[in-house]
């Protein structure tokens, strides 16, 4: 549910900027709002769920969310289409470190743990892609409104769920919240997803972008020094300064930068140069979701108590980067069957076996009372990763398809020059994923199944 309103609303997008008047200067707003955040409040509600309970912020977080739903379905303005957006950010940022710090606390064996964890890894990036098909069949079918509305059932059974299997784990009520980490830290993050999102729709060098990304580094920078002298601090440093911890994290953050930058360049190709429909997209993205599910459950789920997680999160690289060489190839009159496909295959493939042993890996060996944060801290690398990796693939296409314009003539020259602009984007991803591959394989050294649970 998190993770498919990131893609599902901008598929309605179109259709809700003009049934609410919406200008096209703020409708950026209506992804922002929710990126924002959830991306800049993890760290709190990771912090609040080791306080107060996982599953009772998880059940808080459930039905704030479907509340935040339901009043953006009947939105009857943009501002509260907007509004309802960021409080699904805010209650976001509240579920989603609850329910892997959950998970973790339910299954403490390393190999129901593994398992456990294939599972929560394939749902979540698979989320995304459901988004995509999703948006396109409730926006051609029904109304963009329910993009919003489908939330609410799904919030309802998990709610139940939640109440009737999870254990009620009890929190640390004596545990400070630090006021000076929420405001630096969370601002950082803040600040940091929004230069990066804007960096993506007006370029780098516009004077919003620079002022952001300035004030992220300052406000980052403060954090991390008040982190390393208060004594109950909202991100202990000794969760990153674990080397296997912090390049896990370090991956997991690359490797979503890749994943969402492809999911962008692909709709794009499909929708714009070959004529797909939004409906036809979606189910043209649907192998990618399938093989990605498929790798989670079945083969990183299973084969993670038996390896190190290095040789499962290093080929995963691997193949991720295999998809995104095949898209370096892509051309005006590129086949879907031909080109598309196996690199949607090979991708999925890739991303369903390193995610699971990568998060395995940033969670392992930390304390009961740190599993909030903890879990926070994977999730707030996924969303920073997500964020960047949209905003700066989306500028080095856009650069490259400038330069192709002014560099060629002829009566496609346009179309030519767009699928060149994502080629050299998918060049650009590809040297990340495997300078992300070399990462691992150097620091990633860590093997759970010799820790005890």
């Amino acid at each position: 549910m998190i993770v498919l309103d990131t893609t599902i609303v901008t598929i309605a997008l179109p259709a809700a900027q003009q049934d609410l008047g919406v200008s096209d200067a703020s409708r950026q707003w209506v992804i922002t709002a929710y990126t924002l955040a959830f991306g800049g409040l993890l760290l709190l509600g990771g912090r609040i769920a080791d306080r107060l309970g996982r599953r009772r912020t998880l059940i808080a977080g459930i039905l704030g969310f479907a509340v935040a739903s339901g009043l953006g379905g009947m939105a009857d303005s943009g501002w509260m289409l907007v509004a309802a957006r960021a409080g699904q950010g805010v209650f976001a940022a509240l579920l989603a470190p609850s329910t892997l710090a959950l998970l973790m606390a339910v299954f403490p064996g390393p190999a129901e743990r593994a398992r456990a964890i294939g599972i929560y890894s394939g749902v979540l990036t698979a989320g995304g892609g459901i988004g995509l098909v999703g948006g396109g069949l409730i926006t051609s079918y029904l109304d963009w409104r329910w993009c919003m509305y489908v939330n609410i059932p799904i919030a309802l059974l998990a709610a139940l769920g939640a109440v009737a299997t999870l254990p009620d784990l009890p929190g640390r009520t004596d545990a400070r919240i630090d006021v000076l980490g929420a405001l630096t830290g969370c601002g950082g993050i803040a600040a940091l997803v929004y230069g990066f999102s804007e960096a993506g729709e007006h370029g780098w060098h516009t004077l919003r972008v620079v002022l952001c990304l300035a004030l992220a580094v300052a406000l980052l920078l403060t954090f991390g020094i008040a982190q390393a002298r208060l004594r109950a601090p909202l991100l202990p440093l000794r969760i990153l300064t674990d080397r296997n911890r912090s390049a896990a994290l370090a991956t997991v953050a690359l490797a979503t930068l890749g994943l969402f930058g492809v999911f962008l360049f692909l709709t794009y190709q499909l929708q714009s140069v070959m004529g797909y429909s939004a409906v036809k997209t979606g189910l043209a993205m649907l192998p990618l979701v399938a093989m990605n599910v498929t790798a989670a459950t079945q083969m990183s789920g299973r084969l993670l108590p038996k390896l190190p997680p290095r040789l499962l999160i290093v080929p995963g690289l691997l193949c991720a980067a295999g998809s995104l060489a095949l898209l370096t190839q892509l051309t005006p009159h590129s086949s879907y069957t031909a080109v598309i496909l196996p690199a949607e295959l090979l991708l999925g493939l890739g991303i369903g076996t390193l995610f699971g042993p990568a998060v395995a890996t940033a969670t392992s060996g930390v304390a009961p009372h740190d599993a909030g944060i903890a879990s926070a801290t994977v999730n707030t690398a996924q969303q920073t990763g997500a964020s960047i990796g949209t905003a700066l693939l989306n500028t080095i296409a856009a650069s490259a398809t400038s330069t192709y314009l002014a560099d060629h003539h002829g009566a496609d020259v346009l179309r030519d020059a767009t699928v060149h602009g994502y080629a050299t984007a998918a060049t650009w991803a590809l040297g990340i994923m495997l300078g992300t591959a070399v990462l691992a394989a150097l620091s990633i050294t860590a093997d759970p199944r010799k820790s005890a649970p």
